[in-house]
């Protein structure tokens, strides 16, 4: 199997789990949502808001690689955020629109992706300006754990909450030979 089938994969998943989650997240009012948890971020609202810093972070990064990524425009246009913990919207529905466009975007760019490109190197600055020279299949590798990490948090703040997010396994979502 050919690493541009498994982050096709990790995008399909992707898109499904934040679905799910943002409809699990969708059951609690203003107040769970922002209730301070004691999670990395605090509260559910601040984790989802996360998630979307960083990979608004990274993409913008992958949209600066020597190959143009035609996709990746929206990044490119995108502010980018304060600080890793910067809450961007504080509205669940305006948040669950603006990763259902996320999503479907790093469906477009995975679809982009050649081998060449996966096993590139990435030059790039961390937000404290820190240079950088990492394998560019690593670096997207590691974007899809950070979301799978931090939807772990999420999911577990919302059973406590007693909001069951349900099948979060991404074996549900491979397909039998």
């Amino acid at each position: 199997m050919s690493l541009k089938i498994s982050f096709e994969r990790l995008a399909a998943y992707n898109q499904w789990m934040n679905k799910n989650i943002y409809d699990a997240a969708d059951k609690l009012g203003s107040d769970d949502l922002n209730t301070d948890r004691g999670a990395y971020f605090g509260s559910i609202i601040g984790t989802l808001n996360h998630i979307m810093v960083g990979d608004i972070f990274w993409f913008k990064r992958f949209a600066d690689h020597k190959v143009y990524f035609q996709s990746l425009e929206y990044f490119r246009a995108k502010k980018k955020p304060s600080s890793l913990s910067a809450i961007l919207q504080s509205d669940l529905v305006a948040l669950a629109e603006e990763r259902e466009t996320m999503d479907s975007i790093i469906l477009q760019f995975i679809s982009e992706l050649t081998d060449e490109t996966i096993a590139s190197t990435l030059n790039y600055r961390n937000s404290k300006g820190q240079e950088f020279n990492k394998n560019f299949g690593h670096l997207l590798q590691h974007v899809f754990n950070h979301q799978t990490h931090h939807r772990g948090q999420i999911s577990t703040l919302l059973y406590q909450a007693g909001i069951d997010v349900g099948v979060t396994d991404m074996l549900a979502g491979i397909p039998n030979d």
